[in-house]
């Protein structure tokens, strides 16, 4: 799930977005925009606003992003973990493009059915004395209910696109996409019962420790709002929690036995 090399995140990102790369060496990749890229991340709403006023067709900018550190005084962007840049796309992705939907690029000449996975990459996070992520991606067959863990990479091997192949057709689920969560949810839930949770209890023991040192700083003044207000402090940091997020997830169509 980590972004390991940037530039090929970004040529990758706005060639979806359906962005001319007009050139991509030594870490430095020079993008036209369209329109609606342009509308995303340039910051010229009175610019569109005016143009589409006038009945103008508008002239998207150009944008350079460098991610080679030797090239980063050249003009453009200089792109790394944290810069404003990057921040903004994946804000973007995070707000806009958290659900999708894809085909497998085949090649076939004879009608051929697609089948629909729901794909759903989660985040568990165990928070007490110390917090860990685990990212775990789950794609579920929404018609015979098969069940893959690893899903993400499992879909690496395959060209996916945006637009059905020529002569294939989609088959339409037999498991609502509700249902389907709700299935993913259960399977990850036992999966967190499961697991050895001394971390938990270390967390409670260490917060018991930090509330009694605390009551005796305040003996004198036990119901004070400055000892409550500590004590709320203690408990939402020590007190041992695990909670679910959806990170993205969308539908992705397949062969029969791509998997």
């Amino acid at each position: 799930m980590a972004i390991t090399n940037l530039n090929e995140f970004l040529k990758d990102y706005f060639t979806a977005k359906d962005c001319e790369i007009i050139s991509n060496h030594d870490g430095v990749i020079q993008i036209q925009l369209n329109e609606q890229m342009d509308r995303e991340l340039m910051n010229r709403p009175f610019y569109w606003h005016y143009i589409k006023k006038i009945g103008r067709t508008g002239d998207p900018m150009q944008l350079t992003l460098i991610t080679n550190p030797k090239q980063r005084d050249a003009k453009g962007d200089w792109i790394h973990f944290g810069s404003p840049r990057l921040q903004q796309i994946m804000y973007h992705l995070k707000e806009k493009e958290k659900f999708t939907k894809l085909f497998q690029l085949i090649h076939v000449t004879e009608k051929t059915p697609l089948h629909p996975w729901l794909v759903v990459n989660f985040k568990i996070s165990y928070q007490g004395q110390h917090k860990k992520d685990e990212i775990i991606s789950i794609g579920l067959h929404l018609v015979n209910g098969m069940m893959k863990l690893d899903m993400m990479n499992l879909l690496r091997k395959f060209s996916l696109q945006t637009t059905i192949s020529d002569y294939c057709f989609t088959l339409s689920p037999m498991i609502k996409i509700k249902s389907g969560y709700l299935r993913m949810e259960t399977v990850l839930s036992n999966y967190i019962e499961e697991q050895e949770h001394t971390w938990a209890k270390k967390s409670l023991e260490l917060l018991q420790e930090e509330i009694q040192t605390l009551q005796h700083f305040y003996q004198d003044d036990l119901e004070s709002e400055q000892m409550k207000k500590e004590q709320d402090e203690l408990t939402k940091r020590y007190h041992p929690k695990v909670t679910l997020d959806v990170i993205n997830g969308g539908i992705v169509y397949l062969e029969q036995h791509a998997l």
